[in-house]
């Protein structure tokens, strides 16, 4: 199942007022690094990177950018695509990709689902979502970004093998993201113990998010699933 090509964006674009800096590279770095999805057919993600890369990566709500910036500068040979609406954010991962130096990171700057829908088949090889908006409130269930159809078109766009990493410090989402993600046929949930979810692995880069749930008592939680094989 692939989602819908139009979706709601169910969050800000917009907070405080831009400074200067930010507003300079939201207008002159920004199309250095941004993409389009085309209007018909589907998107080769790897296209879009001036060098070939072994492997792309996909951050849905990347944020900051201080978790995507970190994983860039880590895995040169890695191509990762992150997706935010929130301008602030996006101006801060510039921020990073300029400090950095960073040429394996570009920005969609839109509802990370049409990037999903628009995606080849077995394009992505690793899927991160880190402290996803929970929407607490019943009435907005339908707004949380892990859901059925969400899995149904990653299962579609990761490849065999492929990592989904997903975060989260609201227990009630936790719940949610279990129910949906262990009756998936195709995901493996890689847990053997309750380290494995309450302890971030290493290669996990800390973020402001998981700072700020931990200063306020709350415990993260940390969920790494396997693409199945395609039989």
């Amino acid at each position: 199942m692939r989602l819908a090509q139009r979706q709601l964006i169910f969050g800000r674009r917009r907070g405080r007022r831009l400074r200067s800096r930010q507003k300079v590279r939201i207008g002159v770095l920004l199309p250095r690094f941004v993409l389009t999805i085309p209007q018909a057919g589907l998107f080769e993600p790897g296209a879009a990177f001036s060098a070939p890369k072994r492997a792309v990566w996909l951050e849905i709500g990347f944020g900051g950018g201080e978790h995507l910036a970190a994983q860039a500068e880590c895995h040169p040979e890695i191509s990762l695509i992150g997706c935010e609406v929130f301008q602030p954010g996006i101006a801060r991962l510039l921020a990073h990709i300029e400090r950095r130096h960073l040429d394996n990171v570009r920005i969609f700057a839109d509802d990370a689902r049409l990037m999903i829908a628009a995606l080849l088949p077995s394009s992505i090889d690793r899927v991160f979502i880190m402290f996803p908006d929970p929407w607490p409130k019943r009435r907005h269930e339908n707004r949380r970004l892990v859901s059925r159809d969400t899995l149904d078109a990653l299962a579609t766009v990761m490849s065999d093998g492929a990592e989904l990493r997903l975060a989260t410090d609201d227990s009630n989402y936790l719940v949610w993201m279990l129910e949906r993600l262990t009756e998936h046929a195709f995901f493996e949930w890689l847990v053997r113990g309750p380290r494995d979810w309450r302890n971030r692995p290493e290669d996990w880069p800390r973020t402001r998010y998981e700072e700020k749930a931990r200063a306020a008592g709350r415990a993260p939680t940390f969920l790494r699933l396997r693409r199945r094989f395609r039989k």
